[in-house]
């Protein structure tokens, strides 16, 4: 795939972008670990004639940290910077506050909003056993070790270390879950742990859904598609049934994919096709 990487530089700030594709823009807000370099989804939007700009979002990668409003400030300089007026937006996971957060502030440059797997309410909480652990293993400068050991162990070990890897994505045994796993998945998980990083931008994904009210939601002026898998363990199917119930202008979609990871696996075909018809439906709007 070829990416093109850059980075737009005011004297107080830098956002670090990446550039997939040609087309009808797509900007997306990655999930959690992530940044420009985020690969899932990409080749069927791609090969269906959208372009797909990914800044790593606030305190991932090169981009400078910043709290939730402000770092979607600079996401719209950037498309400013970029020359573009208008775009489909794709929340992945955690990303899912600064997509909605972004349409919010910017329904002007918004023609639809798509959230897959993704955050829209509270999530993990102090009491939380992930969220406490969260705080140790994803926390600079361990956070880098952490990784270093997951990329290391997944390439030794690639069959061995996707099982807790699924554990951690699926709510279903691997028993129950294996016969939705695809041999390249496992392939796919472990380039997804060599290209993870947390820096500080996941601390800020944790407090980020406690900024997001309904009256957030509420206001989304733009069509709403939300993506999400029956069997998600990383973010439960609550944050779908939330986002339905609380935007005008929601479609809801769920599928029965082995987990968190709804571009991988059997079922997720349809993730894609029904992601591609949403945004080309409402293509007059661009």
């Amino acid at each position: 795939m070829d990416r093109i990487i850059g980075t737009y530089e005011s004297k107080d700030y830098t956002v670090e972008y990446s550039r997939v594709g040609h087309g009808t823009p797509i900007l997306v807000m990655h999930g959690g670990h992530s940044n420009c370099y985020e690969e899932f989804g990409y080749t069927p939007l791609v090969e269906s004639g959208f372009e797909l700009i990914t800044p790593s979002r606030a305190g991932y990668g090169a981009t400078s940290p910043a709290p939730l409003k402000e770092a979607a400030g600079r996401y719209a300089e950037l498309l400013d910077h970029l020359g573009i007026d208008r775009v489909h937006v794709i929340g992945i996971s955690a990303g899912g506050p600064s997509a909605i957060t972004f349409a919010g502030a910017f329904p002007e440059k918004v023609c639809t909003l798509t959230l897959q797997s993704a955050v829209v309410s509270k999530w993990l909480m102090a009491e939380h056993t992930e969220y406490q652990t969260s705080q140790l293993i994803f926390r600079p400068p361990f956070e880098w070790l952490t990784w270093k050991m997951l990329a290391w162990t997944g390439t030794a070990f690639p069959r061995l270390s996707f099982r807790p890897m699924f554990f951690s994505l699926s709510t279903l045994p691997y028993a129950e879950g294996r016969h939705l796993v695809e041999e390249e998945d496992i392939e796919e998980v472990r380039k997804m742990n060599c290209r993870q990083r947390s820096g500080a931008g996941f601390l800020q994904d944790l407090k980020s859904p406690s900024l997001l009210t309904e009256r957030d939601l509420s206001r989304l002026l733009c069509p709403v598609l939300v993506q999400a898998s029956v069997n998600d363990r990383s973010v439960s199917t609550a944050h779908a049934y939330f986002a339905k119930a609380h935007i005008p202008n929601a479609e809801l979609k769920f599928y029965n994919t082995w987990g968190h990871l709804i571009w991988l696996g059997r079922g997720s075909q349809q993730v894609h096709e029904d992601a591609v018809s949403f945004l080309k439906a409402h293509q007059e709007h661009m």
